[in-house]
């Protein structure tokens, strides 16, 4: 099996969306392997965002997902890192498939409702920044 990482970010948290999207996880067959519901600061987005400090969303990506709280999720499945891409959809809900998180949830290619690694590699860096030192079942 295995693990990526997801975030539902704080639009679709402000928005009651948490158990939809979730649903729509365990549908895709994912396995909820911890869950944290969090509110992050400034420093924290930074840094999980580091990646993209040059490009010019840097700052309004930060300042939104340091703006409310998230919710922060290990998933597991078989392909799960390219199961949940797929389960999310495209970055633009505009361009995103029917039935998926961000057709059904997303506002805009911002405020886009949902993150998930988009490398196993990746995966592993991200759930170790938000769940260091866990035992992840």
């Amino acid at each position: 099996m295995e693990k990526t990482f997801a975030i539902i970010k704080p639009d679709a948290v402000a928005d009651n969306h948490i158990g939809g999207i979730l649903a729509m996880a365990e549908a895709a067959g994912f396995k909820i392997r911890a869950a944290q519901m969090k509110h992050l600061t400034r420093k924290e987005a930074e840094g999980f965002y580091a990646v993209h400090a040059e490009r010019p969303f840097f700052g309004e990506l930060v300042e939104f997902m340091s703006e409310g709280p998230c919710v922060l999720l290990a998933l597991e499945r078989e392909d799960a890192v390219a199961k949940w891409r797929d389960v999310m959809g495209a970055t633009n809900p505009a361009n995103a498939a029917e039935g998926t998180v961000r057709k059904t949830y997303a506002k805009s290619v911002g405020r886009n409702c949902a993150h998930g690694s988009d490398s196993k590699e990746n995966a592993a860096i991200e759930l170790a920044y938000f769940f260091p030192g866990t035992a992840l079942l």
